[in-house]
């Protein structure tokens, strides 16, 4: 099979020739239809994170394809799913976090394309119980962003705790950012979509934005305070100041809710105490979801309550991929069809 491969975090990835993967116990085979490329992925192929994975290893979290074979003991999956293969690729089932149905905060989490291989690449094992049955009314090509960029931002607008009418900021309108915008008109919210390129405020309204500030013209903060402030910003743009913009924004009692995940040499964010005191400002980290999240993700799109605007690419093309990405040039998402 050919797979991207991370052969170093100063090299670009290589396309290899690599053996098919052989599913061990409680694994699934899975053939690759679409895999999403992720901001993540490219942190890990840069090794830009405090933990960072050990080369030689393939990325991608956001893998979507027909299982082919089953491993020993494998029942609740069969040959012919066609399945998601997520971020969390397994948790430990019995901590106090997995009880309690935060396996996303598992201690002995592994994570698809980070500490496990992941989809890029035309097949890929995966924890049967931790991948997720794709329904047909979602494609494969939809349904690839959906498992990372759509659960993630269904999640935090959850964790939120958005009501109808309040005023949602999401700092940052790309592969994350366009569905961040989407959850919070579903569940009622005046929705302002804040970034500093004229075509991604656009697609912001062409997908129901009330409001879209240019960042690189307008000072967020205060285009956001003459329409009363936001209740809730969700930070999606990996930079510090967008996440110092999305704090200053909130109006008394809002939630800032943190996503975005800078390099490690850029993860600091000051925090004014007297501000956040006086104001009962709550600031939240929100990372991906669960496996029932992105069942409900799933199920919603099937419904046709969200669109997915996303670009397709060849595995071939990876390196110039992530260039288009860091360049800021891809509207939404990018995703290698198989």
């Amino acid at each position: 099979m050919r797979a991207a491969v991370v052969t170093s975090f100063e090299a670009p990835l290589e396309i290899q020739d690599r053996p098919v993967p052989t599913p061990g116990p409680g694994q699934v085979l899975v053939r690759m239809e679409a895999c999403g490329l992720c901001h993540t992925d490219i942190h890990a192929a840069h090794g830009d994170w405090p933990v960072k994975p050990t080369p030689p290893f393939v990325p991608g979290h956001e893998g979507v394809g027909v299982v082919t074979a089953l491993g020993d003991g494998v029942a609740a999956r069969a040959v012919g799913d066609r399945v998601a293969i997520p971020w969390l690729g397994h948790a430990c089932g019995h901590c106090d976090q997995c009880v309690r149905g935060w396996e996303t905060l598992c201690l002995e989490q592994q994570n698809s394309g980070y500490s496990v291989d992941g989809g890029f690449a035309e097949y890929a094992v995966a924890d049967a119980a931790y991948v997720v049955r794709v329904p047909d009314g979602v494609t494969s090509f939809d349904a690839a962003p959906l498992t990372c960029a759509g659960v993630t931002t269904y999640k935090a607008i959850k964790v939120a705790e958005v009501r109808p009418g309040e005023r949602v900021a999401v700092f940052g309108i790309g592969g994350l950012g366009h569905l961040a915008l989407q959850y919070a008109r579903l569940v009622g919210a005046e929705v302002i979509a804040v970034d500093v390129t004229p075509e991604k405020l656009a697609l912001a309204r062409e997908l129901g934005a009330d409001h879209v500030v240019n960042a690189a013209e307008t000072d967020p903060v205060a285009a956001i305070e003459e329409l009363g402030g936001a209740d809730v910003a969700v930070a999606l743009a990996v930079s510090e100041r967008s996440f110092e913009q999305a704090f200053a924004s909130l109006r008394r009692g809002g939630r800032l809710v943190c996503v975005a995940l800078p390099p490690e040499r850029e993860g600091v964010m000051p925090l004014p105490i007297f501000d956040t005191v006086i104001k009962g400002i709550k600031v939240i980290g929100s990372i991906v979801g669960t496996r029932q999240d992105l069942a409900e993700v799933f199920r919603l799109h099937a419904l046709g309550r969200t669109k997915v605007v996303a670009q397709g690419c060849k595995l071939d093309d990876v390196n110039q991929a992530i260039a288009d990405v860091l360049a800021g040039t891809v509207d939404a998402r990018l995703v290698f069809e198989f």
